[in-house]
């Protein structure tokens, strides 16, 4: 039967009855004839080959092979498969193992070289395959893609070798160098401020000490004198007590009087604020400024992480958390008795921290949120806890310094006297810082770090961190 249509028509081998006498040549000669008359489709086709066995009329085997044209996509012809599977410089006249003939066709399904007779009655049969010469066009394709795209990379690669790494250099020398300038710039402008600062905080310094001396020795002049008064007047007080007769006495009564009089005056000595030297004149806003960020962004952070509220100092006005962290300021409702403890508080709705400080550097940050009025500090141990007074108030005795916060207005507290603190934002975060060497106890804001009051004290006691909360809930962060 003629197949000059290709596979489109179907192709019918007849196998006689005496095949198994024919000699091995004759049948090749056979398969090697009727793939001759079978053209494989067109260039840039790939068919699915489908041999179905049928029995003719005359008892003949036929086998029908339908061709079906297929897209020539990367989905029906994977280019990795193929550049595994396919040899480019081996000799394409090699011949098929199976069927000695030509390998001309590649199977995409199995990814391999095979004969026109594998695709159509072989191992191969029902496969999608191509003929060689196109998949071997598909692949140059493929490679001239990837060698455009390895040049064009590069190219790319040599553009940023010769023209952005050599500017990079160029310009990092010139940024380096900015950047030291800058630094040095910065450096002695704070070092010419230090050292304008620090001339006159030594000047300052000098000139109280010189008044506070001047003051000295004009107290010591003057009560020498007085003392010196005094003594005389003793001195004839007691001579005319004792060596005067009864009528002396009496005829000597008015200067006894002068003489009482005068002692009377010479008065009692006091001491005041003007026979020592004045803290403030050693007061810097720089350098309190510089001191403070050195602590507070420094490699030593002075935190205390096991820092949290004793649960024997809190208010039955408040409740206090599992993690003994969070005080939370309680309706009338919802208070409850509790265990009577002589560190409570039983006015006043306040707590203590757990770690009394007398020594080092501490600080700790608590996050305020959103409450409208509360009181953040320390205190000394001794501080009252019981009563309603101002004993137990804290910011409102000697005991205790706080800084306030009540309907929109901070203050700094101590012995019932508040000075206002100015903030341009309201913080919801409160740092503090505690230097008991330098004896200075800082009010800050941990976001930006900026000092919202300082105070300095001889603090004679140990302190403990104390709080008070009206509103809402204040919590201590680790």
């Amino acid at each position: 039967m003629s197949a000059e249509n290709g596979f489109s028509n179907s192709v019918t081998v007849s196998l006689q009855d005496n095949d198994d006498l024919r000699t091995e040549d004759q049948k090749n000669s056979d398969y090697n004839s009727s793939n001759t008359a079978a053209k494989l489709g067109g260039d840039n086709q790939d068919f699915n080959v489908d041999v179905r066995p049928s029995q003719n009329m005359n008892g003949v085997l036929s086998v029908d092979s339908s061709a079906k044209l297929l897209s020539n996509s990367a989905a029906a012809c994977p280019v990795a498969t193929s550049l595994d599977s396919l040899d480019l410089s081996s000799d394409e006249s090699k011949l098929c193992v199976e069927h000695s003939i030509q390998l001309d066709w590649f199977c995409n399904t199995d990814g391999k070289i095979i004969c026109s007779l594998c695709a159509t009655v072989g191992a191969c049969n029902g496969h999608i395959v191509t003929q060689l010469t196109n998949q071997a066009t598909i692949i140059r394709n493929h490679l001239v893609d990837v060698c455009e795209r390895m040049q064009l990379q590069a190219q790319r690669i040599e553009r940023f070798i010769n023209q952005t790494l050599t500017a990079k250099e160029k310009a990092l020398q010139v940024e380096a160098s900015s950047a030291r300038e800058r630094v040095l710039a910065q450096i002695n402008a704070v070092r010419e401020a230090l050292e304008g600062e620090e001339q006159c905080l030594l000047e300052s310094i000098q000139r109280e000490e010189e008044r506070v001396e001047q003051c000295l020795l004009t107290q010591r002049a003057h009560w020498n004198q007085a003392l010196e008064t005094l003594t005389n007047a003793r001195t004839s007080l007691v001579h005319t007590l004792t060596h005067s007769q009864d009528a002396q006495i009496v005829n000597s009564n008015q200067e006894i009087s002068d003489r009482t009089e005068e002692a009377e005056g010479v008065g009692d000595p006091k001491d005041t604020e003007q026979l020592s030297l004045n803290r403030e004149c050693s007061n810097s806003k720089l350098i309190l400024g510089l001191w403070a960020s050195a602590i507070l962004l420094g490699p030593s952070a002075h935190r205390s992480p096991n820092l949290h509220f004793d649960k024997r100092t809190v208010s039955p006005l408040l409740s206090l958390s599992t993690d003994e962290r969070t005080l939370t300021f309680l309706p009338k409702r919802l208070r409850q008795a509790l265990p009577d403890d002589p560190a409570r508080f039983d006015s006043w709705p306040n707590a203590l921290g757990s770690i009394s400080i007398s020594s080092g550097t501490h600080r700790w940050v608590l996050d305020v949120g959103q409450s409208a009025a509360y009181k953040v500090g320390v205190c000394y141990t001794t501080l009252e806890r019981k009563g309603s007074g101002n004993s137990a108030r804290l910011g409102y005795n000697e005991k205790s310094w706080v800084l306030s916060h009540y309907e929109g207005n901070f203050s700094f507290c101590h012995a019932g006297k508040n000075v206002s603190i100015r903030v341009v934002k309201s913080p919801t975060r409160l740092g503090i810082l505690l230097d008991w060497p330098s004896q200075t106890l800082l009010f800050y804001d941990p976001e930006s770090c900026c000092v919202l009051h300082t105070v300095r004290h001889t603090f004679t006691q140990p302190l403990l961190p104390a709080c008070a909360v009206a509103d809402q809930s204040v919590t201590l962060l680790n």
